[in-house]
C-alpha cells in the first residue's frame, strides 16, 4: 500500500470501514428473510421511498433519520393494507409504491427552493463522510435492529417456512412480518447516509444470495451473509482507495464480485436448487 494512503487509514477510511461493516452485519440476516421470501422488489420499494421520507424531513424541519423511518414504515403499511383488499398482485403495488414514493420526493424536493439538498449524497450516500456520531448511530440503532430480530426469529422463521401452520401454533405471522418491515424500515434509515437511497437494496441481498449457496440451516446463512457483507465492504473501500472510484458503488461491486465468486463453491446439501425457507 502506498505511504500516503496510511494516513487516510487512521482518519476516515477508518471511520468509513467500520460503519460499513456494521450496517453489512446488520443487514444481512434481514436481506436473508427477503431472499427466502422472494421480496427483493420490496427492499426496493423500502428504500425509493427513503427520498420521500428526506424531503417530508426537511419540510417538517425534522431528523432526516426520522422522516425516513416513518416514511418507509408508512410505505410498509400501506402494502399491507392493498393486500388485504386484494385488487392487484402484490408485485404491481410493489412497483406502483415503488415508483410512485420516489417521484413524490424528487417533486417535493424541487418544489422547496429554498432549501438545498444534496440528492447525489442521499441517492448514493458518502461512506467517506461518516463521523464518529455516525458510528455511533450506526452500531446503537444496529443493536436494537439485531436484538428486536433475535427475539422475532422463530416465528419469523416459521413464518417464512408456512404461515399457515405458524398460525396454528399460535405465533401470530402478521404480527412478526409487520416486525419484519419495521426492521427492514429502521436498517434503511440507519444506512441511508452511508450508502445511498439506491444501494441499500444490494447490501441487504447480493451477500445473503452469495451465502445461500454454502449454508445448511437458516442461523448459518445469516452468519455467512454478514461475512459476505464485511469482505464486500472492505473490498470496495480498499479498491474506491486504491483506483479512485466512487465508495458507495465500489461497494457493490465487491458484493457483485463475492456473489460471482460464489458460483464457484461447492453448494451444501439441502441448500442446492430451491428454496431454503
Amino acid at each position: 500500500m502506498k505511504k500516503g494512503h496510511i494516513t487516510m487509514l487512521d482518519d476516515f477510511f477508518v471511520r468509513a470501514l467500520l460503519a460499513g461493516i456494521g450496517i453489512s452485519v446488520v443487514a444481512a440476516p434481514l436481506g436473508c428473510f427477503i431472499v427466502w421470501r422472494r421480496m427483493a422488489y420490496f427492499g426496493d420499494t423500502m428504500a425509493h421511498s427513503a427520498l420521500l421520507g428526506v424531503a417530508v424531513a426537511v419540510l417538517l424541519d425534522v431528523p432526516t433519520m426520522l422522516g425516513v423511518f416513518v416514511i418507509a414504515v408508512a410505505g410498509a403499511l400501506a402494502l399491507v393494507g392493498l393486500q388485504r383488499r386484494g385488487a392487484l398482485p402484490t408485485d404491481s403495488l410493489l412497483g406502483i409504491l415503488s415508483h410512485s414514493t420516489l417521484a413524490l420526493g424528487l417533486v417535493l424536493v424541487s418544489v422547496m427552493a429554498t432549501v438545498r439538498i444534496d440528492l447525489m449524497g442521499y441517492l448514493f450516500g458518502d461512506i467517506l463522510a461518516v463521523t464518529r456520531l455516525d458510528i455511533a448511530v450506526v452500531y446503537g440503532g444496529g443493536a436494537l435492529v439485531s436484538a428486536v430480530l433475535f427475539w422475532t426469529w422463530r416465528p419469523l422463521l416459521a413464518a417464512t417456512v408456512n404461515a399457515e401452520l405458524a398460525a396454528a401454533e399460535g405465533m401470530n405471522p402478521e404480527r412478526a412480518r409487520l416486525v419484519f418491515m419495521v426492521l427492514v424500515a429502521a436498517v434503511i434509515a440507519i444506512a441511508m447516509k452511508i450508502i445511498g437511497i439506491l444501494l441499500i437494496t444490494s447490501l441487504l441481498i447480493i451477500p445473503a444470495a452469495a451465502a445461500r449457496r454454502f449454508a445448511g440451516t437458516p442461523e448459518q446463512m445469516a452468519v455467512f451473509a454478514a461475512l459476505a457483507g464485511v469482505i464486500a465492504v472492505s473490498g470496495g473501500l480498499f479498491g474506491s482507495l486504491e483506483f479512485d472510484t466512487p465508495s458507495g458503488p465500489s461497494i457493490v461491486v465487491a458484493a457483485m464480485l463475492v456473489f460471482l465468486l460464489s458460483l464457484l463453491g461447492r453448494t451444501r446439501h439441502g441448500m442446492e436448487g430451491g428454496d431454503h425457507a
